[in-house]
């Protein structure tokens, strides 16, 4: 077990008889946050191109990292008072938090219990995806690239390539269907590799999902000619199969970022009677979906973040450490959130990158 800070009192005040009431995460242009994307560490044990350089970053100081009970008590208010419905668990690396399992588990028992998700490099998933799947985890998605050995250790500086498919394994045999793969394709690296990937998956029992590169890198080395977009994409994997638009999949889609194909004639690969194979396409970049984003982002430090590409934040952890009740933790939230902006604005001439790079931010 980690060794934990004390957590912040509760003034004796800020009981009241029953539940507290709902208040929805409202923006000006009326898009209301439901789903918590929550980083639990900047650390990560791989050192992918497009997202740091060779040699690390400077990580976030132990101090400034909130505890486990922390962290839990944010999500508790952003789901008992503030209408979270979907909490994500990312990083940096998740995994790397030993103690993921007692927070899974103990986001599972909030009432109302929200569904529990993990993004992940699959690095030392394979001895716990089972004990996360019991915990409470209903959702995972694996960040994978390549299937080259020699590939995947230029992408990320480390020759981990088979750690990472044995923790796709071991998720889908702890019952995490669908497993998510995110894969990014780079121009020149793993560009030739869309279609093999998509083989793969449909062997594999996985819906793989293809991403495209967005401007979070640390050096801030993204150029959009470099950028490989979802039109590219699809016409690579068009060359070899049958995408087709499904309506279901188009009304069913709400505010889920992945644009979904079936792969004609590839029914009984997903075990659903009759069913294709899906391939997500999302279009970050190319195609923002920006207008029915239902996102929120808490950062492993406390930070608050209303959008991705967000220049400001809002210091949840030092309102929290300095004995703020629940009820002033969700009207800042709601503050925060009320000044989301319309979109990312990556088109824009005056666009800047965020000052932290994903690693930092969270996924």
């Amino acid at each position: 077990m980690t060794t934990l800070l004390p957590v912040p009192r509760i003034r004796a005040a800020d009981p009241v008889p029953g539940p507290a009431p709902m208040r929805p995460l409202g923006d000006a242009y009326g898009r209301v946050a439901t789903d918590l994307r929550v980083s639990l560490t900047d650390r990560c044990n791989l050192r992918c191109q497009y997202c740091m350089p060779a040699e690390g970053l400077d990580w976030l100081p132990r101090a400034d990292v909130l505890t486990d009970e922390e962290t839990l008590r944010l999500i508790r208010v952003g789901v008992t008072r503030l209408g979270i419905t979907t909490v994500r668990l990312t990083g940096g690396e998740p995994l790397l938090r030993r103690d993921l399992e007692w927070l899974v588990a103990a986001i599972a028992d909030l009432d109302p219990a929200p569904a529990i998700a993990l993004t992940t490099n699959g690095i030392g998933l394979a001895e716990r995806a089972a004990t996360l799947a019991a915990a409470g985890l209903t959702r995972i998605n694996i960040s994978l690239d390549t299937l080259d050995p020699q590939t995947f250790k230029q992408i990320t500086r480390r020759p981990r390539l088979a750690d990472v498919l044995a923790g796709v394994e071991a998720s889908v045999a702890a019952g995490l269907v669908p497993v998510k793969i995110n894969t990014v394709l780079l121009r020149g690296v793993n560009d030739h590799e869309a279609y093999p990937l998509l083989e793969w998956a449909l062997r594999t029992g996985v819906q793989l999902r293809f991403i495209e590169q967005m401007p979070l890198d640390a050096q801030h080395a993204w150029s959009r000619q470099e950028m490989i977009t979802a039109d590219e994409i699809r016409e690579r994997l068009s060359a070899h199969v049958t995408l087709v638009e499904d309506e279901g999949d188009r009304a069913r889609r709400g505010s889920a970022p992945a644009e979904l194909f079936r792969v004609r004639g590839t029914e009984h690969m997903d075990g659903v009677e009759g069913d294709d194979h899906r391939v997500g396409i999302i279009a970050s970049v190319s195609k923002p979906f920006c207008g029915s984003c239902d996102r929120v982002r808490l950062t492993a430090d406390g930070q608050l973040r209303n959008c991705l590409f967000a220049r400001t934040e809002s210091d949840l952890r030092a309102t929290l450490r300095a004995g703020a009740t629940d009820e002033e933790l969700a009207e800042q939230w709601v503050r925060a959130v009320a000044t989301k902006r319309p979109g990312h604005g990556i088109d824009d001439p005056s666009f800047l990158q965020p000052d932290r790079p994903m690693s930092a931010i969270g996924g």
